[in-house]
C-alpha cells in the first residue's frame, strides 16, 4: 500500500482508538518512499528531489518523530495505533517496549540484537535492522517499526538513514545469509506483541 493511503488508514484508526476503540496493529509494505520526520535535516538527502524521481523513489513530510528513513518492498512496516494509557501512559517507556517487540523477534529468527542509545531502534553490532518513529496523540500512538526483512539496500544509499553518520542498516536477509520474507517475519512480530503488552490478536 502506498505510504500516504496507510497514513490515511492509521487516521482512521487513530480517530477509532481515540473515541474508545480497542488497539489496532497494522501491518503493510510500501513502494519505495523516502519519509521525512519532523527532526529532518535536508544534509540527511543526499541526492535531489529528481534524483529520487527517477529511481521511482518518493520523499514525503510526515510528522513522526526521527529524521529520514527508507521504506520499500522487502520491508514490513508495523503500525500499532493503540490507547498508551492502557500501556503505561510513558512514551519512555512506550519506545523501549516497542524496541523490546523487535528483539524479541529477532531472537525467534537467532539473532541477538541490542539496543543503541541514545538512538532508537534496533541495531546488530553497528548496523540497524529496525527503526522507530513515532507521533503520540491525545494518548494515541501513529507510526511504529520498519523492519528490514529483505529490503532493496540501495534504497538507503541515497540518503542518511536516521540522520545516523557512521553507522549502516543490515536486513534479516543479510544477517542469516538467506532470503527472509515479510510473511515469515509477521507472525513473530505478532506474538511478541502479544508478550510484550500482554494483549491478544486476532
Amino acid at each position: 500500500m502506498g505510504y500516504e493511503a496507510a497514513w490515511d488508514r492509521q487516521l482512521v484508526e487513530h480517530a477509532a482508538v481515540v473515541e474508545g476503540g480497542d488497539d489496532c496493529l497494522i501491518f503493510v509494505e510500501h513502494p519505495p518512499v523516502l519519509t521525512l520526520g519532523a527532526n529532518f535535516h535536508s544534509e540527511n538527502l543526499l541526492l535531489s528531489p529528481e534524483a529520487y524521481a527517477g529511481q521511482g523513489i518518493e520523499v514525503i513530510k510526515t510528522d513522526r518523530g526521527g529524521d529520514v528513513t527508507y521504506h520499500g518492498p522487502g520491508q514490513l512496516v508495523i503500525y500499532p495505533i493503540f490507547d498508551l494509557r492502557r500501556h503505561g501512559k510513558d512514551v519512555h517507556k512506550w519506545m523501549r517496549d516497542l524496541e523490546e517487540t523487535i528483539l524479541l523477534t529477532l531472537v525467534d529468527f537467532g539473532i541477538t540484537g541490542r539496543r543503541f542509545p541514545p538512538h532508537t531502534g534496533a541495531w546488530v553490532d553497528d548496523a540497524k535492522v529496525a527503526a522507530i518513529g513515532v507521533k503520540i496523540k491525545k494518548w494515541v500512538s501513529l507510526h511504529g517499526i520498519a523492519i528490514n526483512c529483505s529490503p532493496q539496500i540501495h534504497g538507503f544509499e541515497g540518503i542518511v538513514p536516521c540522520g545516523i553518520r557512521g553507522h549502516g542498516v543490515t536486513s534479516l536477509s543479510q544477517l542469516l545469509d538467506r532470503e527472509v520474507l515479510v510473511a515469515e517475519v509477521k507472525p513473530a512480530v505478532q506474538s511478541a506483541f502479544e508478550k510484550v503488552f500482554q494483549i491478544a490478536t486476532s
